[in-house]
């Protein structure tokens, strides 16, 4: 039995509309402090759609409709009086394609505070350095603060991503398959700054790599046509799942 104190989000009975098209029915699982959860499942399944109803960004997406609730310290995130923007500020999100802004390393990691109200040069400098040490890229960098992100390797530029939604001191930390467009190498320092990222952040990360979800997971999501089939402990679910759908999954036979 999960404690109610180590529920970060609990989503319930969660279903969600493309316009007529239901892509997510009935979805109910909780995110764990100090936790990395995975979503897991074939291509078209839903789990990028359910990451981004964590923090409201299928709210752009024009014809979308939630029902059931996303509850986020206390709050059911998909009532009228919550702000989406503030709610993309404290669930942060890093995307599948580095996608730096054509300015310095140091404006991509100061942007969002500026934005916020922060500018301070003192703060803002610590803020940056504090990230960039954060994210596992500081060593890399900290003689060129002032050349342009684009000119960073692409796993160097994930990791300024991370940076990047880190100064904005989010309480959960969403990655949808952050390491698709990078080699073993950038990948393996992604997974290891997963790691030392959930020490202070419950992180939800969607891979299509379930090698890379046995890694790096505590636990592990299975979604299958728009539906989550099976949730639990990773080595559990790896090695002893629940349901036959899980394990043909697993074992390679579909998907």
């Amino acid at each position: 039995m999960v404690a109610t104190s180590d529920i970060v989000i609990e989503v319930r009975d969660l279903d969600f509309y493309y316009g007529d098209m239901k892509a997510l029915r009935g979805v109910s699982l909780n995110i764990k402090r100090n936790q990395v959860t995975a979503l897991i499942g074939p291509s078209g399944c839903g789990k990028s759609t359910f990451l981004r109803l964590l923090n409201r960004m299928n709210d752009l997406i024009p014809g979308t409709r939630v029902e059931g609730q996303v509850v986020f310290e206390g709050k059911n995130l998909y009532d009228e009086d919550v702000n989406p923007v503030d709610i993309r500020r404290r669930i942060g999100m890093v995307f599948q394609k580095p996608n730096p802004f054509p300015k310095s390393i140091f404006n991509n990691v100061a942007y969002g505070p500026r934005l916020n109200g922060i500018k301070d040069k003192k703060r803002l400098d610590e803020l940056v350095v504090r990230s960039l040490k954060q994210a596992a890229i500081w060593e890399e960098v900290k003689n060129s603060l002032d050349k342009s992100a684009l000119s960073l390797s692409g796993g160097q530029q994930q990791r300024l991503c991370i940076a990047r939604a880190l100064a904005m001191a989010p309480e959960v930390l969403l990655m949808d398959e952050p390491t698709s467009a990078l080699d073993p190498i950038a990948t393996s320092r992604i997974e290891e700054l997963v790691e030392a990222l959930k020490k202070d952040y419950p992180v939800v990360i969607v891979t299509h790599n379930m090698q890379q979800a046995a890694r790096v997971s505590d636990d592990t999501a299975f979604f299958y046509m728009g539906e989550m089939v099976e949730m639990g402990n990773t080595e559990r679910l790896f090695t002893k799942p629940e349901k036959q759908q899980t394990e043909q999954y697993i074992t390679g036979r579909f998907g």
